[in-house]
């Protein structure tokens, strides 16, 4: 059943690969472009949704978004400004432009979420927006399964907004990569993941990371969770998943 997809445009790569991870965390697709230049080359009609920050290199993102919103083919196609700026009058400027939220930095995770939801569910009900790929059905079945930001297995429970592992209720001191290792793993049960793609959804903001790091972060999860690393379980020639 195919799914929302969404793009990130924004010109701190850290921030994209975090909204990025908690979207497809909460069971929407995502992809990233790092500049307005980059997104426009992109063939934008795949997507739902476009998160598009304003300041930004050469083009910023209202002139990202005015090229958008002339283009036939993605003139519907919903946006949400996320940005630092935070006046009146360039809210305004934003809205005018065709946008369909605004939202200020520093933002709160639940807010985008909240909103992105709110937007899609009223261009779906609409029919305004971009050719929506999954059906209400879908929608309503990712946010079932995804509406919790809490995913607990036995003893073994992540917080997805407050980024805490605990172990039989000790909390457990684990470094990024493998806090959204174990994320990627809880959030889908079942799935197995190749190291291609866990390298491209864990590690996509480093230059070069070679297959090895996915085994070696593994085994260093597993010993970290203790009993519970057995939920994490190996498909040898393949890759990784949980509790298949």
């Amino acid at each position: 059943m195919e799914i929302y997809k969404i793009l990130v445009v924004d010109d701190e790569p850290d921030l994209c690969e975090g909204l990025k991870l908690n979207l497809e965390i909460e069971g929407y697709e995502a992809d990233t472009a790092y500049s307005a230049e980059e997104a426009l080359e992109m063939d934008l009609t795949q997507y739902d949704l476009i998160l598009l920050d304003v300041m930004m290199g050469k083009m910023s993102g209202f002139e990202c978004a005015r090229v958008i919103k002339r283009n036939p083919a993605t003139a519907n196609l919903p946006i949400i400004f996320c940005t630092a700026k935070n006046a009146d009058d360039d809210m305004i400027a934003g809205l005018n432009l065709g946008a369909d939220d605004y939202v200020t930095k520093p933002y709160n995770i639940r807010n985008i979420l909240a909103r992105i939801k709110s937007v899609l569910r009223r261009t779906e009900r609409t029919g305004s927006g971009a050719p929506v790929q999954g059906a209400v059905a879908a929608a309503a079945k990712a946010e079932e399964v995804k509406q919790k930001r809490i995913i607990k297995e036995e003893g073994l429970v992540i917080d997805l907004d407050q980024i805490v592992c605990t172990i039989d209720e000790v909390p457990v001191r684990m470094p990024r990569k493998e806090f959204e290792l174990l994320s990627l793993f809880m959030s889908n049960p079942g799935k197995i993941f190749s190291r291609e793609d866990i390298l491209q959804k864990v590690w996509s903001d480093e230059v070069v990371v070679v297959n090895r790091v996915v085994d070696v972060n593994v085994t260093r999860l597993r010993a970290k969770i203790g009993k519970y690393g057995k939920l994490i379980v190996t498909r040898s020639g393949y890759g990784y998943g949980f509790k298949v």
